[in-house]
């Protein structure tokens, strides 16, 4: 029998969400210097909560004071943090949705005006951008010493009552990178072949799974292919990837597509959910993202492979959109919108500022 996106998700952990939309991770701009949560953050993640989300994240909050790659940036790095984490725990928890945590370090992307250093990753390597800063090379002891942090991140959002972490692999951040063959030009455990590239990525989701206890949801975000930030991501090897993350003990992989619609561009007879789909164990649940929009459109991805759909824009502008999708009538309201329609959807003018930097979002 086809599976409703209204129908509830469970996970091999044993967490259960009431229907399978998600609020994607986004980048907000919201929280303060220290990365303690604002309560403009709280209000615009119960806001979506309260509209029916069956899973709510964070936006990618940074586990060391190192790995901060944007103002106003979540973090889960230190206990000054534990109390703006529990109240927005219980709170999004209150209604229903099951609350996560995105952790991340930005690797080359923590520029130094932010956290005080040079910014280090896989490797040296440049890049053709505004602004760029060359990150130098990890050291042996940066790379068990962000393995521990992304372990103490998971046991700190654990006891302030979060369901679990999505393991942010995605978008050309410090994980990412570690994928990379552009990125990743390393000659000895961490580098070289995909094993080696993948270590990474796989020791930090078994602390994570470790810290955060068998009854601890975890999921680990992936690129599968170029795009954007992301380079030197082959869709195979990141098959692979996610196959040995099931083994690591991942209750979803979560496919940042940017199009849902687009077949891949490895394979153009192929589309990523059904490729993915086929490779991983039943009980592992994926998440599809990019323009899901409508109840059509999340229907389509569950029909390809997935199981849940993170809502990205459409969960920005339509707070109430796993309700209101309901009614075979509605329509969700696309970009632009009026500052002041924003801020009756619970947006601040600090992520008003940043939405601002994308073309046709807001309206003048």
């Amino acid at each position: 029998m086809t599976r409703s996106i209204f129908d509830p998700v469970s996970f091999a952990c044993g967490a259960t969400s009431p229907n399978g939309f998600m609020l994607a991770p986004l980048t907000n701009g919201q929280s303060h210097d220290d990365g303690t949560l604002s309560d403009a953050e709280r209000r615009w993640l119960v806001r979506r909560a309260a509209g029916g989300f069956g899973l709510v994240s964070t936006c990618a909050a940074h586990v060391s004071e190192d790995g901060k790659g944007f103002d106003g940036q979540l973090g889960v790095w230190g206990d000054h943090q534990l109390p703006g984490l529990t109240t927005l725990a219980a709170d999004i928890a209150k209604h229903g949705a099951l609350p996560i945590v995105q952790v991340y370090h930005g690797g080359a992307r923590c520029p130094s005006k932010l956290t005080g250093q040079q910014p280090w990753s896989a490797s040296a390597f440049t890049e053709d951008k505004p602004g760029f800063e060359v990150p130098r090379a990890a050291t042996e002891a940066d790379i068990t010493g962000v393995i521990a942090r992304f372990g103490d991140a998971a046991a700190r959002v654990r006891a302030a009552g979060f369901a679990g972490v999505e393991v942010h692999g995605a978008h050309g951040y410090l994980l990412s990178q570690f994928l990379s063959t552009a990125m990743n030009t390393r000659d000895d455990a961490w580098g070289g072949s995909l094993e080696n590239r993948a270590r990474l990525v796989r020791e930090v989701t078994r602390v994570s799974r470790a810290r955060g206890g068998d009854k601890f949801l975890v999921g680990v975000r992936l690129s599968p292919e170029d795009f954007g930030f992301t380079r030197g991501v082959d869709l195979d090897e990141t098959v692979q990837v996610a196959r040995w993350l099931a083994d690591d003990g991942a209750d979803f992989i979560h496919l940042s597509l940017w199009d849902v619609s687009r077949m891949t561009k490895k394979r153009p007879d192929a589309h990523p959910l059904a490729v993915f789909r086929e490779a991983l164990p039943g009980h592992v649940r994926i998440v599809a993202a990019g323009k899901v929009w409508t109840r059509a459109d999340a229907e389509r991805c569950l029909a390809l492979g997935a199981d849940l759909v993170a809502l990205g824009r459409a969960g920005i502008l339509n707070p109430e959109l796993p309700r209101e999708a309901r009614d075979d009538g509605w329509t969700p309201r696309r970009p632009p919108l009026t500052p002041e329609e924003y801020a009756a959807r619970d947006v601040s003018p600090a992520f008003l500022t940043y939405l601002r930097r994308f073309d046709g979002m807001v309206a003048g």
